[in-house]
């Protein structure tokens, strides 16, 4: 359904926001966040298949990494929060290469407990542990998050789900094991709080 086809909803007379009346706003705020709720989860699928192709010299593609990953979790028994964050944590490497962690995390945040979120905004650094001084850096920048409670969670995270998830060899389960898990998550009322105020009712 487009926001077209939401009962009272119109198009606005105006082309600059400074122009809108109250009756536009709250006929614009839940119009977009239909549509934005509605497309979410294929809009991820469809970004996590801008990972498929070239594998820049790994046995596997990101795409194959993220499934390898995401499988590894949830054969764990791992939170579902987990999974799909461990489905995602590399998600953003075709649009933001030079922070995917952040940017991966930023679209977990308003969904996932407080670790999860931490652990896939930080992977980047601890996953340096595996080959940072093999270029020269600090394969322990990740000591500089020592005081964290969640420091261990992400050296598990890397250990278990990350550095080891470029094995062709292994089975991944196929992505439709992971649309329920996904559906759940993202259907969850955010946590994030939003810049409107809620209304009373």
């Amino acid at each position: 359904m487009s926001s077209e086809e939401l009962p009272g909803t119109y198009t606005v007379s105006w082309t600059d926001m400074a122009s809108g009346t109250q009756a536009d706003y709250e006929m614009l705020t839940p119009a977009f966040e239909h549509h934005a709720r509605a497309a979410l989860v294929p809009n991820l699928l469809g970004m996590l298949d801008l990972l498929k192709g070239p594998t820049l010299g790994y046995q596997v593609d990101r795409y194959e990494h993220s499934l390898q990953s995401a499988s590894r979790a949830l054969r764990n028994d791992e939170s579902v929060d987990l999974v799909v964050g461990a489905l995602l944590h590399d998600v953003a490497d075709g649009f933001a290469p030079e922070n995917h962690s952040e940017a991966a995390a930023a679209l977990l945040a308003p969904y996932v407990d407080e670790q999860t979120h931490w652990v896939i905004k930080h992977h980047g650094i601890f996953q340096g542990y595996y080959y940072f001084h093999h270029l020269g850096g600090d394969r322990d920048a990740r000591s500089l998050y020592a005081e964290s409670p969640h420091f261990d969670a992400c050296v598990q995270f890397c250990a278990e789900y990350d550095q080891n998830c470029f094995d062709p060899s292994y089975t991944s389960l196929p992505i439709e094991e992971f649309r329920p898990l996904l559906d759940e998550v993202f259907s969850r009322p955010s946590r994030v709080p939003g810049v409107a105020p809620a209304r009373e009712n």
